[in-house]
Parts: structure tokens; C-alpha cells; sequence
């Protein structure tokens, strides 16, 4: 039987850390579901550094999420990814959000989660107390606020955690999450 992998996003999901990670999980022959607050085409987004102190956005490709988050039921699933972009900041104002992603804490089920994924996690800082990780360093104050250490290192496991600061990350993230997957 296929291992089933769940993939929380919304629109304006940085495009490297949602086609990378389902591209490769598809790859190893995993069921992957991609949901968001309603079952339709996410907006992705293209961040880089051109010259400017932050990161520039243009629009990216379309992706299908199939279901929304109120249709996940998390016990279905072996894994869970959460990319990063802008969608976390208002993913994780879904009501079925902290639900899904405790689940996966409580139940020591694999979780990557790159970038700006910190801010769906301060959702479920319950989980988070004591663990390490790292995130983009904007989000350095939201992982210490949600009394975890935050780790330097642009890649870090801490258990079943396996956290990452951005797309440059993923090859070395989704290495670690295959790996425990498997």
C-alpha cells in the first residue's frame, strides 16, 4: 500500500517549495493530496533576491489543491509537508488548520516544513516547546515565541521535525523526509 502524504497551502505558496516536494513525493510513489482552505487552483509565487535588503515576488504556476482543509482527515495520512511563501500567514487563521497539524505532532508522523511554514506551526506551539528548527530568518521571532530554539543551520531534524529556510533547502529537506517516510 502507497504511503499517503498531505500538503497544507493556499494561495501565493512559493512555487519551489510546493511543485519540489509533491514533484518528488509523486516520484517515490506516494499518494500526495494538496489541500487549502476551499478544493481549487492555488496561485503560486516566485521569490528571489535581485538587489533589494528582502525578497521580490512574481507570480508562479498554477496548482491544484483537491481538497479543502475542512475534508482532511489526517488519520489518513503518513506525512505532512508544509511549504512556505505567504500562505502560511493566512492558512493559518483556518480553523481546521491547528487541528491537522497536531495531529501529525501527537501521532510522531514525519512534518517538513521550510520557510515561512513556521508561522502554521506557532498554531500548535504546544508541540513546539523545547524542539529546535529552523525557519527564513524573518520568522526567527515567531519560532522563539513558540519556545522553540531557532537553528542557524539552513537545514535541521529535530525527531520528527524536519525543517528547512527556504527553496534552496529542498533537496537536503526532502532527502530527510523520504528517509523517515520510508
Amino acid at each position: 500500500m502507497s504511503k499517503k502524504v498531505l500538503i497544507l497551502a493556499g494561495d501565493a505558496v512559493e512555487a519551489l517549495e510546493i511543485y519540489y516536494p509533491y514533484f518528488r513525493c509523486l516520484e517515490e510513489g506516494y499518494d500526495t493530496t494538496i489541500a487549502a482552505a476551499d478544493a481549487k487552483k492555488l496561485h503560486t509565487v516566485v521569490h528571489d533576491f535581485v538587489g533589494w535588503e528582502t525578497y521580490t515576488e512574481k507570480p508562479g504556476y498554477l496548482i491544484e489543491a483537491t481538497k479543502s482543509f475542512a475534508e482532511v482527515n489526517p488519520a489518513d495520512y503518513d506525512a505532512l509537508i508544509i511549504p512556505g511563501g505567504r500562505a502560511p500567514e493566512h492558512i493559518r487563521l483556518n480553523e481546521y488548520v491547528p487541528g491537522i497539524v497536531s495531529h501529525f505532532f501527537v501521532a510522531k508522523k514525519p512534518i517538513a516544513a521550510v520557510c515561512h511554514a513556521a508561522q502554521v506551526l506557532t498554531t500548535v506551539k504546544e508541540h513546539l516547546q523545547g524542539r529546535e528548527m529552523t525557519a527564513y530568518i524573518a520568522c526567527k521571532p515567531e519560532v522563539e515565541a513558540a519556545g522553540s530554539t531557532y537553528i542557524q543551520e539552513p537545514l535541521h531534524t529535530d525527531g520528527n521535525l524536519i525543517s528547512g529556510h527556504a527553496w534552496p533547502d529542498m533537496p537536503g529537506l526532502m532527502k530527510e523526509f523520504v528517509r523517515q517516510v520510508g
